[in-house]
């Protein structure tokens, strides 16, 4: 008897030990990611690329309150594995379809929620459900990401001087700083997304997406381990007007909770890109494929295209028998450019309006007769506004100015990714679809997966663009040329505002209010157009100037938008990159470098077999050194079998019509 009692005390004990300790493992398709789930008091994972370790095991937890904690003591009820192998249109992006395979792990634990993983060829996520009836509130969510030894990262730090003591207020403007990952700012924050270098050809980068009721994740030093945790901006209570202009609403007062929210739910995607070349990264398709799908049924009425930009050139358009300025007649020859060029938009930016009121007109703008004169001309108008001013009356803003022929609106001065704020962006484009307007946040936002599901969302700022560039004379802008596309540009589009007609060497460039210029060659800022992905893409310099440089501006209007298939030729992050992109039959094809000149390798395997194509190449001058305008263009013909090597100058560039 006692030894029946015994035995039955071991198996209680071993029955106990089995249910609070589990192990799961989910590989990707090509078997060489191992993403492995360890359940015990807490959940974790950890994530193997063959033999080296990306991450190691890294907690995840989500609180509803002091005695609701999603993932401690957890008690696994069951799992399901799922193998998922197909692909989805993509009409307003980078290629023409996106090939969406994975194996996919669902754990369901009690309490009502369940961890979903899923592990593709080129990287891991994982995201919390929840299954509750009622509504609940998330008090905070745990995201660590623990490391077996001290990396290099590329990190982009929050900056922001309008509220120092608020760093959740952000324009997610930043350059990237090359650091160990113990030497992070102490006390500080970075936001997503952010690049590991293994230094074995490998790197990765974190990202989230689907960030939809739900606050920003930004990250901070993990004081215990090496590796970084989790920071969420709390919801805001109470706003105040401040910043630039007064126009940002700042937070006065923030609640003890990230989001009251429903109980049933899908929670945002924490992501890890893998790659063995850097040249992958820049051509990822992570963010569109754990995106919900596009709630546009029939998305022919968004039309992506080039757009004519007065802000950055300060209006400054000469050799006219009228006043430039902030004016009817100013717009009028701003439209008559863009008619000429084929460029599908013009902006009227800050100044048509007043700030506070967009409803209320600038008397020197006679809105109607330019969208009159732009719809005889071909040339759509978009209206820039505060986020605050179009948030005051969303729906009878947008009615009115739909109904009057706009289309689109150019949104400014979001600054902020909480709950709420991420709330309205999901807003403001379900209501822009009602009346079939594109929209442009430009405001200092970035993207996380929501221009997939409202791609009437054409593009986001969330970069340090040409438009901050062209005060900080100390910033090392072609070598974050040569970042983003790595990085940042996997999040999604970016509105970097290109097309500067003033290109200055390293040592000459200074900032300008009103005739500004670019760090780096003129053909530098022609390859942008291919390599930055913008299906809303600012022409940033004045007409008056384009017009200077014709042949400049017939490449850049040559260029779409959008393409059917991209190819990542070459690059390595900071240094270079070399991107091929087609539309129809035609081929475009850009490369930039850093301040370091240098040789690229053009191989034309791209192209289809046994044809003959005709090559419209700008290439940096010889004399681009010193007088950074120059360039040569010449036109060749090419085929399949072609390799070519050019020379880069100092924050020189490469660029190619090829049909």
């Amino acid at each position: 008897m006692k030894n029946i009692f015994i035995l039955f005390c071991f198996i209680i004990v071993n029955l106990s030990f089995s249910q609070k300790k589990q192990d799961f493992t989910v590989n990707s398709t090509n078997g060489k990611i191992e993403v492995k789930i360890a359940v015990n008091d807490k959940i974790s994972w950890s994530i193997l690329h063959e033999n080296d370790l990306i991450l190691a095991p890294s907690e995840m937890a989500m609180t509803l309150d002091e005695n609701n904690v999603l993932g401690k003591n957890p008690v696994v009820l069951n799992s399901k594995k799922e193998s998922v192998n197909t692909s989805f249109e993509t009409p307003l992006y980078k290629k023409k379809s996106v090939k969406d395979q994975y194996n996919k792990l669902t754990i369901n634990f009690k309490n009502d929620f369940a961890i979903e993983f899923r592990v593709f060829d080129d990287g891991a996520a994982y995201r919390f459900v929840t299954k509750k009836k009622k509504d609940i509130t998330i008090k905070s969510e745990e995201v660590v990401l623990n490391f077996d030894k001290d990396y290099s990262t590329l990190m982009p730090y929050v900056r922001d001087l309008r509220n120092p003591k608020d760093p959740y207020i952000s324009s997610f403007e930043a350059h990237y700083e090359n650091k160990k990952i113990s030497e992070f700012t102490k006390d500080t924050l970075a936001f997503l997304p952010f690049l590991i270098d293994y230094k074995n050809h490998k790197k990765a980068v974190f990202l989230e997406v689907n960030l939809e009721d739900y606050p920003g994740l930004f990250v901070t030093n993990n004081k215990n381990k090496i590796g970084f945790e989790s920071r969420f901006s709390k919801y805001p209570l109470k706003e105040a007007n401040g910043g630039f202009n007064n126009i940002n609403r700042l937070i006065t007062e923030r609640a003890d909770y990230l989001v009251k929210t429903k109980g049933t739910r899908i929670f945002p995607w924490r992501a890890i890109v893998i790659s063995e070349s850097d040249a992958a990264l820049a051509n990822n398709d992570m963010v569109q494929k754990l995106a919900e799908p596009s709630k546009i049924k029939d998305v022919s009425w968004i039309k992506p295209g080039k757009v004519a930009w007065d802000w950055w050139n300060d209006w400054n358009i000469y050799n006219v028998d009228f006043k430039a300025g902030i004016n009817t007649q100013t717009y009028k020859y701003y439209i008559d450019f863009a008619s000429k060029n084929k460029v599908e938009y013009v902006v009227l930016d800050e100044g048509w309006s007043l700030e506070e009121d967009i409803m209320k007109h600038n008397p020197n703008v006679d809105l109607e007769a330019l969208i009159a004169y732009g719809k005889e001309r071909n040339v759509g108008i978009i209206l820039w506004s505060s986020w605050m001013a179009l948030t005051k009356n969303t729906d009878e803003i947008l009615k009115n100015y739909a109904n009057l022929g706009i289309k689109g609106f150019k949104v400014d001065f979001l600054d902020r990714d909480d709950a709420k704020m991420v709330n309205s962006v999901y807003d403001i484009a379900q209501k822009a679809t009602n009346y079939k307007l594109i929209l442009d946040f430009h405001g200092m936002y970035k993207p996380t997966g929501i221009q997939r599901t409202y791609p009437n969302i054409l593009n986001f700022e969330g970069v340090k663009g040409l438009e901050n560039n062209k005060w900080t004379p100390n910033d090392d802008v072609p070598l974050y040329d040569c970042t983003i596309p790595f990085i940042r540009m996997m999040a999604g589009p970016m509105d970097y505002t290109p097309g500067a007609m003033r290109n200055a060497t390293k040592s000459e460039f200074k900032p300008s209010h009103s005739t500004p210029m670019s760090q780096g060659t003129r053909c530098h800022q022609l390859a942008l157009y291919t390599i930055f992905e913008a299906p809303l893409q600012m022409m940033a310099d004045s007409p008056t100037a384009f017009m200077k440089e014709q042949e400049s501006t017939d490449f850049i209007a040559k260029v779409p938008t959008t393409f059917d298939e991209t190819i990542a030729l070459d690059g390595e992050v900071g240094k270079y990159v070399s991107i091929a992109r087609r539309k129809g039959n035609t081929w475009y094809l850009g490369a930039i470098t850093n301040w370091d000149s240098r040789e690229v390798a053009i191989d034309f395997s791209f192209l289809e077999k046994g044809k003959k194509f005709q090559a419209e190449i700008f290439s940096d001058g010889i004399n681009a050194d010193k007088a950074a305008t120059d360039y040569k263009k010449e036109i060749i013909t090419v085929d399949s079998t072609t390799k070519l090597k050019y020379h880069l100058a100092s924050g020189g560039g490469l660029a190619m019509i090829i049909k």
